[in-house]
């Protein structure tokens, strides 16, 4: 479909025919070629935070095996999450709020990090497939940012971290398209993605597994505002889009100002005698 009047097109169309709107590569360009399509399409954006994602973990990894040796399977120490950036309710509460974004970069061990990769990797090219890039990032950053907001109310003492408070985001972000568009396909993306999310939080309540429920709903309510808030994209050189492009560039500056500060943080702590 072309994203910006949602008509139906062929695969070889560069430029809609309906609307005029330039087209990207096709999906099929993109996807990957791997196991009989076993594994999700991929994008340059998912990969680019995945990436990012797992180079924290081989750095806290390394950090880690100074002090608690685990080996690339094991967890880390509390001491270790919170020097990279862990949402911790302390530190935040002092005016560490960077800490909000910083640790939905991070996770708490091997299994946590995979589970949420394999998560990331469907949902960051399925919204930015409907929503496009600029809007995905807005998304993926500031639903972090709700997601861990809403679990400093949920457990304001607490020690938390992880992307899945933006996978929640991206899911409510979807979930949004149901209430924007009444057309069957928009009805049909709804009820799919609301099963996500009923499983997800069935998920997030079972007892034993230590999961940041207020992190959880918090991104799940975050991505359902700003889907109903943004929109689907509209004619690429439109003020509106030109809107969204910029909010991308401030979400990303954000993020990296925060990992700055995280990292001014880890400086001084790590230099403490």
């Amino acid at each position: 479909m072309c994203p910006n009047c949602r008509a139906f097109i062929t695969t070889s169309d560069r430029v809609c025919p309906y609307c005029d709107a330039q087209l990207g590569p096709r999906a099929i360009d993109v996807r990957v070629a791997s196991m009989g399509g076993f594994l999700p399409r991929a994008y340059s954006t998912s990969i680019i935070i995945l990436t990012i994602n797992f180079a924290l973990y081989i750095a806290m990894t390394i950090v880690n095996a100074k002090s608690s040796p685990g080996g690339l399977m094991g967890g880390f120490s509390g001491s270790v999450l919170v020097l990279f950036g862990a949402k911790y309710g302390p530190y935040v509460a002092q005016g560490q709020w960077w800490r909000l974004i910083t640790a939905g970069f991070l996770h708490g061990s091997l299994i946590h990090i995979l589970m949420n990769s394999w998560a990331l990797f469907d949902l960051i090219a399925e919204v930015e497939g409907f929503y496009g890039t600029s809007r995905l990032i807005v998304a993926y950053i500031f639903t972090t940012f709700t997601g861990f907001f809403a679990s400093m109310l949920w457990r304001p003492m607490g020690l938390s971290v992880g992307a899945s408070a933006a996978c929640f985001g991206l899911i409510g972000i979807m979930l949004a398209i149901g209430l924007r568009r009444s057309d069957p396909m928009a009805q049909t993306v709804r009820a799919y993605y609301r099963r996500w999310a009923i499983y997800g939080l069935i998920f997030s309540f079972l007892p034993g597994l230590n999961i940041d429920i207020g992190a959880h709903i918090g991104g799940l309510a975050g991505g359902f505002v700003l889907g109903l808030v943004a929109g689907l994209p509209g004619h690429p050189d439109s003020l509106r889009e030109r809107f969204w492009q910029g909010a991308a560039v401030v979400a990303v500056a954000v993020t990296l100002y925060a990992f700055f500060q995280d990292f001014r943080f880890y400086q001084i702590m790590i230099h403490q005698p």
